[in-house]
């Protein structure tokens, strides 16, 4: 027997690989599912399941894909209702792969539908238990994603204290817990950034499985301190219920190389989203003007989601050359399948061909403090007001990145703002949003808060009274 977890950092997303006497289960793949044949192939094994914990919100979901390519059926859970060919499957039935057996563990609450899988050994030892989204490492799921029909958030945590208590807390302790996610998602919002642990642990450590724990309390401290989800995962959810083209077909669209001229065509004419996915600071220094920068090596497939409101935008994508295919691929991991085509040559053909530059001034920590005991200077804050509440300049303005399309008319577009994020990737996407839309005064701070904070040059506040901010 052979559990594989295959994580995904951008989404902070455990997908699984099974294999147990040639007989091969994915559970929770991710939208490309080449890779999990390839696993397959080399192990000799043929792919047998695909089983679904959920509908995902905040990624799609390569189901459908890997079923038609490998023949092998889809399963869910109790109360799921896709719109394709799928096993609904019973509460506690059983699936046999190669010598070991997967049991379906009914556990709503995140949502009605949610499901774990528990993997039997061939010796009836209950050995894992594939948690999906009900139980994170340090963290349940959030209950507020599935509201609907006169279903209140309070009322799907009741269903879930029950779901965890009646269902996976009467586990052995021994039992490894694999959940679909880790820190990083927005799925929940306490996750450790660990990936695996036992049930005994967990019992001792989760705040959300403490024993004396009442279900009244449970739904408070499970409700409280949510933050709203990003705007995609509704779209999501509705294409991992209702089906979607084909990763090949998405593929072969988004990479069509273009020619500067056929590129800068194909904006004209489009109307499409130039989408810069190079790194901040190299996109500081020569973009195509109106283009907007989400660098591939951060959290790309949250931003996008975050940041792009119409899932079916076309995309036209400037990238470092090779990268194409990996950009295409994970944008569509959230939905966006309409890349439809990239810049040849990367920005080099596009300087190249003496087309127009824009660029975006760079200045580090020291250089601002010089400017700022010069003359007053405004400066915004990006990061989450989480992140700005515990520690920030004292008298600065914070807009969330997280907000902007919401707030951005906080801010007065002749008006000259040094913009800083943590670490400098949040704040060369929100500089270049806000230039293609007009703002020509935004200067970047390299390196964000933290060698702000590293150069002690500035007054820090840990304290802010949050009717002051955005």
């Amino acid at each position: 027997m052979k559990v594989e977890q295959i994580y995904t950092g951008c989404l902070a997303q455990g997908a699984y690989y099974i294999e147990s006497k040639g007989e091969a289960a994915i559970i929770d793949p991710l939208r490309e599912v080449a890779p999990y044949i390839e696993k397959a192939d080399k192990d000799n094994a043929s792919i047998k399941y695909v089983f679904e914990t959920h509908f995902h919100a905040d990624f799609v979901s390569g189901h459908i894909d890997l079923s038609q390519k490998t023949g092998a059926p889809i399963i869910y859970g109790p109360m799921a209702k896709p719109e394709f060919d799928a096993i609904i499957a019973e509460d506690n039935q059983e699936f046999k792969l190669g010598d070991v057996t997967i049991k379906v563990l009914h556990t709503p609450g995140h949502t009605m539908e949610s499901t774990c899988y528990l993997l039997i050994d061939k010796d009836g030892k209950e050995t894992a238990l594939f948690s999906g989204d009900t139980l994170f490492i340090g963290d349940v799921g959030r209950p507020d994603l599935a509201q609907k029909g006169g279903i209140s958030q309070e009322q799907l945590a009741s269903v879930l204290f029950d779901s965890l208590r009646e269902k996976l807390m009467t586990l052995p302790d021994d039992v490894i817990v694999y959940p679909a996610h880790g820190a990083g998602s927005a799925c929940g919002k306490n996750m450790s950034k660990e990936t695996t642990d036992t049930i005994g642990n967990q019992k001792k450590n989760n705040y959300a499985l403490r024993a004396n724990m009442t279900k009244e309390e449970f739904i408070k401290e499970v409700t409280t301190g949510l933050l709203p989800p990003p705007a995609y995962f509704p779209l999501n959810v509705a294409m991992n219920k209702q089906g979607y083209e084909s990763i090949d077909e998405i593929l072969k669209r988004g990479l069509q190389a273009l020619s500067p001229e056929a590129f800068e065509a194909a904006a004209n004419e489009t109307g499409a989203l130039v989408l810069d996915t190079r790194d901040a600071q190299t996109f500081a220094k020569g973009f195509i003007p109106n283009s907007i920068n989400i660098g591939i090596d951060g959290n790309f497939a949250p931003w996008i989601g975050a940041l792009i409101p119409d899932i079916r935008q076309q995309i036209l994508i400037v990238a470092e050359p090779g990268r194409e295919e990996e950009v295409v691929t994970r944008l569509s991991r959230v939905g966006y399948d309409y890349s439809i085509g990239y810049l040849n040559g990367g920005f080099d053909s596009w300087r190249s061909a003496g087309k127009d530059v824009d660029v975006i001034e760079s200045i580090s920590a020291e250089e601002l403090h010089q400017r700022q005991k010069a003359q007053p200077v405004a400066i915004v804050d990006v990061r989450k007001a989480s992140e700005y509440y515990s520690e920030h300049i004292v008298d600065v303005m914070n807009v969330p990145l997280d907000n902007i399309n919401e707030n951005m008319q906080a801010l007065e577009k002749d008006k000259t703002y040094y913009v800083h994020c943590a670490g400098g990737y949040r704040s060369m996407i929100f500089a270049s949003i806000l230039k293609a839309r007009g703002y020509n005064n935004l200067i970047d701070v390299k390196g964000g808060f933290k060698v702000i904070k590293e150069a002690g040059l500035f007054k820090l506040t840990d304290y802010v009274c949050p009717t002051t901010l955005l």
